[in-house]
């Protein structure tokens, strides 16, 4: 055998030693599954707290809407304006979500820009489908949804990417925010967490959560792939947007953070730095028109 040869062949037995010992290296090792449905959905909620305003490079999306009760209002084009909110994953109560959710929940932080188009005056019945807020006496409303005024998208903070498994499922979360009428108030108190890694240190906070402000459904950015199975959640993927009184105290007053866009259409978009602080809101998962997402 020649000397090229017995390297060649050293070199392979390395690689699959290499891979029988670490078998997430291998070539084949599958992805991840995303997480089912109503189980992720149920357990997604975000605290939006303003930041200062940052206007991103012009950008233009096309749009359409994945979630089977609005599809048939078609698609829109937005041109991103400023920046007003950052929304982050918290824990109720302190109900974390199960294993096997808990480790998607955690890094779902979407950046969101004003946007304008055009009214839809949809019809809505919305039902709460967190355990927390049912078990709270939280009931269905009416209302009617009205013009876009958000595109909130996922992004990271401070250069801490989600896992790749992870990051494939998240990576996919856009939602169009539409104002809400009438503005029903929900009137519970909770008990916050933060759920994501790099703010999970800060302390728990008391808010009440007062009136319904707008309804953040999911939206598809034209140029984006979607694998099947991301596809199949994060279309169900409805969250109501309430005001809250309190906040995050005590805390830092103002909580500075550097934010790099994760859906592959935005992700020539520069690294931004976002200055959170000043009031917040709490989305939280619903239903709409009876069509609950399915178990999996």
């Amino acid at each position: 055998m020649s000397r090229r040869s017995t390297l060649r062949a050293f070199a392979a037995t390395a690689a699959a030693l290499l891979f029988a010992v670490l078998p997430g290296l291998g070539p084949a090792a599958a992805a991840v599954p995303a997480p089912p449905p109503l189980p992720f959905v149920s357990q997604l909620d975000l605290f939006c707290q303003a930041t200062d305003p940052y206007t991103p490079p012009p950008t233009s999306v096309s749009v359409k809407h994945l979630n089977p009760v609005l599809e048939k209002l078609g698609g829109d084009t937005f041109r991103l304006g400023t920046r007003d909110q950052l929304c982050v994953p918290v824990a109720k109560n302190g109900k974390i979500p199960p294993k096997g959710i808990v480790e998607f929940v955690q890094w779902v932080d979407l950046s969101c820009y004003r946007v304008q188009g055009r009214t839809v005056e949809f019809p809505l019945r919305l039902s709460h489908l967190n355990p927390v807020v049912r078990e709270l006496g939280a009931r269905d409303t009416e209302g009617v949804l009205g013009t876009p005024e958000q595109l909130c998208v996922p992004v990271a903070k401070n250069g801490k990417i989600p896992p790749p498994d992870v990051l494939r499922f998240v990576q996919h979360i856009d939602l169009a925010c539409y104002s809400l009428k009438p503005q029903d108030a929900l009137g519970i108190p909770l008990t916050l967490s933060h759920l994501n890694p790099l703010l999970a240190g800060l302390p728990k906070f008391d808010v009440r959560v007062t009136e319904a402000r707008s309804l953040c459904v999911p939206v598809f950015k034209s140029g984006d792939e979607i694998p099947g199975d991301v596809l199949n959640t994060v279309r169900w993927v409805d969250l109501e947007k309430f005001d809250v009184v309190g906040g995050p105290n005590p805390g830092p007053a103002v909580l500075t953070l550097k934010l790099t866009h994760l859906n592959p259409v935005l992700a020539k978009l520069p690294v931004e730095t976002a200055k959170v602080a000043g009031r917040g809101q709490l989305a939280l998962p619903v239903a709409k028109n009876g069509v609950v997402p399915p178990e999996k």
